[in-house]
């Protein structure tokens, strides 16, 4: 090529470093128009009739995913199903029990015969009950930790071998704020959710040869049914107000964005890390 002549499209903008060609996508990499297109992918949201978990999965859904909510409640699942089937995307419901190892093993195995295999898994179904630690009988810390730390451990021992046979799958574990800093009256919560963090970087190294992404979201204080009453109280809302550099709760929807980015190709390089989505409170003191 002379030295006027522009540079053919296969060459323009790669440079070499190192001898490498930088610009050109490693082996294997599959380039996509639109990373954050979900179109075709399978969502199973635990925990996704109310609160965080259906905000979660109705951006999946606008995103493109078929979704599969989960959950006890089947009328709340049923209501929700609904409300995210206005977006034009399938959405089923799959009532079971995270913490019941049969009923886990099961219901995945119904959802896969019935809608295909699961190709993004969000662990959001999660449960809290505030008061110190003394006051707390072992039945009630066992209660949280089944639903905190054992349901995302069955659900994704359930789907798991699926996505490492394919070499392709998303896990995303809803954390905490808690994950990482404490508060008096929440200390069994805080527990189990700071080993989910664990549990989510373990398993990303883990699950990285087989092209299988594990990554957490640890949000800050958001209007949800878990926070009712934290909402109601005028002296707490304050403080969150105060303490958050946003100066406000979240709202449930401002959730969906970093979900949507971890459940898609955009993130095929993010492994193994928690992505805040607080409003800057884990960033100040």
């Amino acid at each position: 090529m002379s030295a006027t002549e522009p540079p053919s499209v296969a060459t323009a903008g790669a440079r070499s470093v190192g001898g490498e060609r930088q610009g050109t996508p490693a082996p294997g990499a599959r380039v996509v128009a639109h990373p954050f297109d979900l179109t075709g992918k399978l969502a199973l949201v635990t925990g996704g009739g109310s609160g965080l978990g259906f905000a979660i999965a109705e951006g999946l859904a606008r995103a493109g995913a078929r979704i599969v909510l989960n959950g006890r409640n089947r009328a709340k699942l049923d209501a929700a199903a609904r409300r995210i089937a206005e977006n034009g995307v399938p959405v089923s419901v799959s009532a079971f029990d995270v913490t019941d190892e049969a009923a886990v093993v099961a219901g995945v195995a119904e959802i896969e015969r019935g809608a295909g295999p699961v190709d993004i898994l969000v662990n959001n179904a999660a449960v809290n009950n505030r008061k110190p630690l003394p006051e707390f009988s072992y039945d009630e810390w066992r209660a949280l930790h089944a639903a905190n730390l054992d349901g995302p451990f069955l659900v994704t021992r359930a789907v798991l071998p699926g996505m490492k046979a394919r070499r392709h799958g998303k896990i995303v574990n809803i954390c905490s704020l808690a994950s990482d800093i404490g508060r008096p009256n929440i200390v069994p919560y805080a527990t189990s959710k700071g080993a989910l963090k664990m549990l989510t970087r373990a398993l990303a190294v883990e699950c990285a040869p087989f092209n299988v992404q594990v990554n957490g979201i640890a949000p800050g204080f958001f209007k949800t049914e878990m926070n009712a009453a934290l909402i109601e109280n005028a002296e707490f809302s304050a403080w969150v107000g105060k303490r958050t550099p946003a100066g406000r709760w979240g709202d449930p929807p401002e959730i969906a964005g970093a979900a949507v980015f971890l459940a898609s190709e955009a993130a095929n390089y993010v492994t193994g890390h928690l992505l805040y989505v607080d409003g800057g409170f884990s960033a100040s003191y």
